[in-house]
């Protein structure tokens, strides 16, 4: 009989109150970190998203399953978010127990079994070992070589990285709310309900300076502050997830992987502007992106995370998911506020602005997925850690797709002030083989391109604007 393990979620409690959450918090943490150190039976993480999807990671899957269960081996397989690390999908990790984990790249069918030779026989260097560390691939502490296998944060794409909306990425199973609270999730939902006013959520957001990280950069406390002191009600939280312009996929990967950390950015942004109704607008070419959303949101009402009495706390709540059509247009706020609406979604002039007259007539705060997901972050470290990063006038870090003819194409992150040459040249690992860099268009379709002229001007949103260069969403093409 097979004694391997496909671990589902476990049911969703409903948590009455702030006591209810804390245990659950304290029991899923219990379980989470036991399952990481392995010490129960060894674990392989497999990197789930649309793309590994197109590399076959899905028969990769099976091929654990069947050979785990012929082998009569007693393993835990689970499916995680991407990494980021696009270039090396599939990707793979294992834990042992007395093991670092090790992350395994460019995998495919026929490496299952030399894994799991290695993990039988106790040998970590098989396949293609990327490299080795503790909790996770941006995780600062470095473990020594393992086995012959470096830390992986010697390793480029790596070595900038400071990850804080994508710092659960690979290491939580998207579909499981007791993953992402055992990593602190809605803790900050928690924090803000019952510890702060809303003006104590808006002034910790403003103090931030975390700007929107969907195109124009504008402030998020300021637009939230413009919003909660708007006459007009309801209020809407609209969370921006329509992603048309070239190459640009971070908010598809971030709900993939991490669905409750935009789920729980939007709910403190509708308490702290006074809204009881959240909206997503979802790129309807993201089908998997949809599905985890729709799922966290469900287990989000079977918690009581959102609903009515929010953990005993009066905070009322309800959440919208809406799928749009494709059209480019409805990535900009208005367009999408009428499509939301039933109706062809078309830009309006300004004023007013979406913060007085927004979702039918209502104030509405719109931002995208990225800035939501930094809020539950800044209301847990304060406003003042978020701005200790990053230079100038840009806090934090910023999310990055870059593609082309490079080799290290995928998603990073890292703090505002990296140098253009730095993020080309280093974090994404320089160009192919046989390609010579041309120019690095930016910003989208609205953006200009940057040449090697460029490389030492600041990635920030000022930094590169005298060279034509635009962040907007940061989806870069080589």
């Amino acid at each position: 009989m097979s004694t391997h393990t496909t671990v589902s979620s476990p049911p969703v409690p409903k948590l009455a109150d702030r006591a209810a959450f804390n245990r659950y918090r304290a029991e899923a943490t219990a379980r989470y970190q036991r399952m990481m150190a392995a010490t129960d039976r060894p674990v392989i993480s497999i990197a789930m998203s649309e793309c590994t999807r197109a590399k076959g990671v899905e028969q990769i899957i099976a091929a654990f399953t069947q050979q785990t269960g012929a082998r009569q081996m007693n393993v835990e397989i689970r499916e995680v978010g991407c990494y980021g690390n696009c270039y090396a999908e599939p990707v793979v990790e294992v834990r042992k127990a007395g093991w670092p984990a090790v992350m395994y790249g460019y995998v495919t069918v026929d490496d299952v079994p030399a894994i799991l030779d290695g993990i039988r026989d106790d040998r970590a260097n098989v396949a293609q070992p990327l490299g080795v560390y503790f909790d996770g691939p941006a995780d600062e502490q470095r473990p020594e070589p393992f086995q012959g296998i470096p830390a992986i944060k010697d390793d480029p794409f790596w070595r900038k990285q400071q990850r804080i909306v994508l710092g659960k990425a690979g290491l939580i199973d998207p579909l499981r709310l007791d993953e992402y609270v055992a990593r602190g999730g809605y803790a900050s939902l928690a924090k803000a309900l019952f510890d702060m006013t809303e003006d104590e959520v808006i002034a910790e957001m403003k103090t931030s300076n975390v700007r929107g990280r969907g195109g124009a950069g504008f402030q998020a406390g300021i637009k939230w502050e413009g919003a909660r002191a708007s006459s007009g009600y309801p209020k809407y939280v609209c969370c921006n997830a329509h992603e048309g312009e070239p190459n640009v996929f971070k908010d598809r990967k971030m709900l993939e992987l991490d669905p409750h950390e935009t789920i729980e950015g939007i709910l403190i942004a509708c308490y702290a502007v006074g809204s009881d109704r959240g909206y997503i607008y979802i790129g309807g070419e993201y089908p998997l992106a949809i599905r985890h959303f729709r799922h966290a949101v469900r287990q989000a009402e079977e918690a009581g995370l959102i609903g009515d009495n929010v953990l005993g706390s009066g905070f009322n709540i309800k959440m919208t998911v809406r799928v749009g059509g494709g059209a480019y247009i409805c990535g900009e706020a208005s367009a999408m506020l009428y499509s939301i609406q039933g109706t062809r979604g078309q830009p309006r002039t300004k004023p007013p602005r979406s913060v007085e007259y927004g979702l039918w007539g209502r104030p509405t705060v719109v931002n995208n997925v990225e800035t939501l997901a930094n809020a539950p972050h800044i209301i847990e470290k304060g406003g003042a850690w978020f701005a200790s990063i990053g230079v100038d006038k840009s806090q934090g870090t910023k999310v990055y797709t870059m593609g082309g003819n490079i080799k290290g194409v995928g998603m990073s992150e890292v703090p505002f002030g990296v140098t253009t040459g730095e993020l080309i040249n280093e974090v994404h690992l320089g160009m192919r083989d046989g390609f010579q860099f041309k120019g690095l268009q930016t910003g989208g379709v609205s953006g200009g391109v940057l040449t090697e002229e460029d490389f030492d001007l600041p990635m920030t949103f000022e930094g590169i604007e005298p060279a034509g260069g635009l962040i907007g969403s940061a989806g870069f093409v080589i």
